[in-house]
């Protein structure tokens, strides 16, 4: 093995714990579509996931390549540069995690590369059209071609389903979605476990313990594999929820179309080179499929604090990770004092998320919708409108005073005139 320095080892570790985050992050890109619809346990469909993204792990080095020679100018970038950008992209991933939102870990990491490049050697540092090429376009491109592909396939599928049951049909579809869901997690190995073997990779260069043109070594492909593994195992089950259930309501001809056209973009891309985000796709594809069968909807305001949080990945974990390359120019102080930040972060967020846990018991409990504040124009109106209970009461007493009046016109009616001259005196005495 490499000649490995403390800092470095720290760094490598750093990275696997992200892979690890990475794992249990992305579970849903793969496997809320197959929980949600019933078509495996929670648990089972973990398990093959964590299975299926070591596999994928070692069928492609091409992603690792873009992240390890092309993202940023590896001339002048320290293994703390590497060690800053980590420290972002697990806040990151562990912060969207504990509000249940899926966004982009590959983001997250290249975010906290590029700030943390930036902090210390400019922004010369980074390759711009790079970024631009195999970073943004294919942020923007893949959630709308994964989402046009499931629509049509949804289509297709309800099409072709016509002649066909029900029952048997959503049979045969939940079959369909395993083999599918399957592919996802084979995909999601060959593009997110690569980014963690590329950072690696990256440093491992900057430490001066490979040469600058080496591909990943066969240990940081088989440590990267196994991390990214126990980390899907493990399971994000608040994504999963988000995913499965908050986007929109998936039957199995759906979650069949948003599954393969997912996983068909996402290995296209790991062929090219790109550094997909694996749940762009996902979710854009979750939500064509939403909106493929007749009457489906999507959950626009769960669709948007979405989008924000895409928005926000590169942004937010380059800010974090410029602020720790900073804090470490002061030494080993500064070192150890970000690692302990990031301890007791990752600490902090943990014990809050233990205040309502989310799991593979109740993964598929759908919460209830919170009531509406009422709007300006409803509260003047209700101002000014007399309460129902008030009306109901004064339209009962008119009522009773009506139906007295005309009780006691129809009495006298009835009562013979000579009784009703006798009965006057006596009224008057």
């Amino acid at each position: 093995m490499e000649h490995i320095t403390l800092l470095l080892g720290i760094v490598i570790i750093t990275a696997l714990v992200f892979d690890f985050t990475n794992g249990f992050h992305d579970t849903a890109n793969a496997m809320a579509t197959t929980i949600s619809t019933g078509a495996l346990k929670p648990k089972t469909a973990v398990a093959m996931s964590a299975v299926l993204n070591l596999v994928g792990a070692f069928m492609s080095v091409e992603v690792a390549k873009t992240i390890s020679k092309g993202l940023v100018n590896e001339e002048g970038i320290q293994p703390e540069v590497i060690f800053a950008a980590l420290v972002g992209a697990i806040l990151w991933n562990l912060v969207t995690w504990l509000v249940g939102l899926p966004s982009s870990s590959s983001h997250a990491l290249m975010g906290g590369l590029i700030g943390a490049a930036v902090a210390s050697a400019g922004i010369g540092a980074v390759n711009g059209s790079v970024v631009v090429t195999k970073v943004l376009i294919p942020a923007i491109a893949a959630p709308l071609v994964a989402g046009m592909a499931a629509y049509l396939a949804a289509k297709v599928t309800y099409k072709l389903g016509n002649k066909v049951g029900d029952k048997t049909s959503a049979k045969g579809y939940r079959a369909g979605q395993i083999a599918s869901a399957g592919l996802v997690s084979l995909a999601h190995g060959t593009n997110d476990a690569q980014k963690t073997m590329g950072i690696i990779t990256l440093a491992l260069i900057a430490g001066g313990a490979i040469a600058p043109d080496a591909n990943p070594p066969v240990w940081v492909i088989v440590s990267a594999g196994m991390a990214i593994a126990m980390g899907t195992y493990l399971g994000g089950w608040r994504i999963i929820r988000t995913m499965g259930s908050g986007l929109t309501d998936l039957q199995p001809q759906q979650g069949f179309a948003a599954q393969t056209s997912a996983a068909s973009v996402i290995l296209a891309s790991s062929n090219l080179g790109f550094s997909l985000s694996t749940t762009h796709s996902c979710s854009g594809a979750v939500m064509g499929a939403g909106l493929g069968r007749k009457g489906g909807v999507v959950r626009w305001s769960t669709a948007t604090r979405m989008f924000v949080a895409w928005g926000l990945t590169l942004p937010a974990a380059a800010l974090v990770s410029a602020g720790a390359e900073l804090v470490m120019r002061a030494g080993d102080i500064g070192i150890a004092a970000v690692t302990l930040f990031l301890i007791g972060s990752c600490l902090a967020i943990w014990f809050i998320s233990r205040r309502q846990v989310v799991d593979h018991h109740n993964v598929n409990d759908v919460e209830p919708a919170r009531a509406e504040e009422p709007g300006v124009v409803t509260t003047a109106i209700a101002a000014v409108t007399v309460p129902p209970t008030v009306a109901a009461a004064a339209a009962g007493t008119t009522a009773a005073a009506t139906t007295a009046e005309v009780t006691d016109e129809a009495l006298k009616a009835t009562i013979p005139a000579a009784t009703q001259t006798e009965a006057a005196p006596a009224a008057a005495v």
